[in-house]
C-alpha cells in the first residue's frame, strides 16, 4: 500500500523511552523530538523541517490525544502510527482525507529487532541488529563532554542510526536541529544539515553532531565546529583519526568514538 510504513521506518520509535514523536519522509527521519508533553515533542520534531513532513509518516511512542491530533491535522500526512488514539483524537483525524491511522499492538521492547534481514541478489543477508553498547567511556579528546553534551550526543546517535548514509545529525538532548541524509560525501551531508537548520531558523550553537560513520578527513569536523557544534559522536576508524581528534582538540570540542558504524543503505 502506497504510503504505508515499513518495519525499518518504525524502528526509530524503539530508540526512545521518553515520550517522543518522529516524522519520516521517504524512510528518512526529517525531525524527532522528545518531551513529557507529547504535543511539545511534536513541536520540536516539526520545527526541524516544516516542509518535508508534507505527505509523510508520523510516529508516536505514546497514545495520541486531541491536542496533538489538532496540531497534526494542520498539515497533510499519509500515515500516523501510535500505540493508541483516544476517541476525540480519532474524531479529529478521521476528518482528514487519505489519512491512515495505525495502532501498534506490540510494545517497544517486543519490537526491538535481534537481527537485520535484507534481500540481496540470489538470496538473503542476515546480520546482527545494530545495537549500541556503552559508548560513554570512549572519549578520545582532551575535554570530556558535559552531561548536557553527552545527552545531546546520545540523542543524535539514536536518530542518525535511521538516516540513510552518508548521514549527519545535529541535535540537542531533546530534539533534532538539522539532518543531512544520503550524500556521497560526508562533508556534503554536514553542509545540508547545517543549511536545513538555518532554513528552519534553528541555531546550532552548543549543539552535538552525530555521524553514522567516521569522518575521513578533518574538514567535516571543522565544518561542524564552525557551525556551532561543541561535541561530536562518531564511530572512528579512519586512517586520519588522529588528525580529526587534533582538529577537535584545537577547537576545544569533546568527541566520542563509538566503535560502531551505522551505515544505513
Amino acid at each position: 500500500m502506497a504510503g504505508s510504513p515499513h518495519l525499518d521506518e518504525l524502528q526509530v520509535l524503539v530508540e526512545f523511552e521518553e515520550p517522543s514523536v518522529a516524522i519520516l519522509k521517504h524512510t528518512n527521519p526529517c525531525g524527532v523530538g522528545s518531551d513529557a508533553d507529547l504535543r511539545k515533542a511534536w513541536d520540536k520534531a516539526f520545527a526541524t523541517d516544516k516542509q518535508a513532513p508534507f505527505g509523510g509518516i508520523i510516529i508516536c511512542n505514546r497514545a495520541l490525544a486531541a491536542p496533538l491530533a489538532r496540531a497534526i491535522s494542520e498539515i497533510f500526512s499519509e500515515v500516523i502510527v501510535a500505540p493508541d488514539f483516544d476517541t476525540e483524537a480519532r474524531g479529529i483525524l478521521q476528518k482528514k482525507k487519505n489519512l491512515r491511522l495505525i495502532r501498534l499492538v506490540t510494545s517497544a521492547v517486543e519490537a526491538r529487532p535481534t537481527a537485520d534481514i535484507r534481500s540481496v541478489y540470489g538470496g538473503l543477508l542476515v546480520q546482527g541488529a545494530d545495537v549500541a553498547g556503552d559508548i560513554t567511556r570512549n572519549v578520545v579528546t582532551k575535554r570530556r563532554p558535559t552531561k548536557t553534551e553527552l545527552s545531546a550526543m546520545l540523542f543524535g546517535w539514536r536518530v542518525v542510526k535511521h538516516v540513510k548514509s552518508n548521514a549527519i545529525v545535529y541535535s540537542r538532548s531533546d530534539r533534532t536541529l538539522g539532518i543531512g541524509a544520503g550524500q556521497m560525501s560526508r562533508v556534503d551531508a554536514s553542509r545540508i544539515a547545517i543549511w536545513k537548520a538555518k532554513e528552519a531558523g534553528l541555531s546550532l550553537k552548543g549543539s552535538a553532531v552525530a555521524s553514522d560513520a567516521f569522518f575521513p578527513f578533518r574538514d567535516g569536523l571543522v565544518a561542524a565546529a564552525n557551525a556551532g557544534a561543541t561535541c561530536a559522536i562518531q564511530p572512528g576508524g579512519s586512517v586520519r583519526d588522529e588528525e580529526v581528534i587534533a582538529a577537535a582538540d584545537e577547537r576545544n570540542m569533546a568527541m566520542i568514538f563509538t566503535g560502531i558504524r551505522h551505515f544505513r543503505h
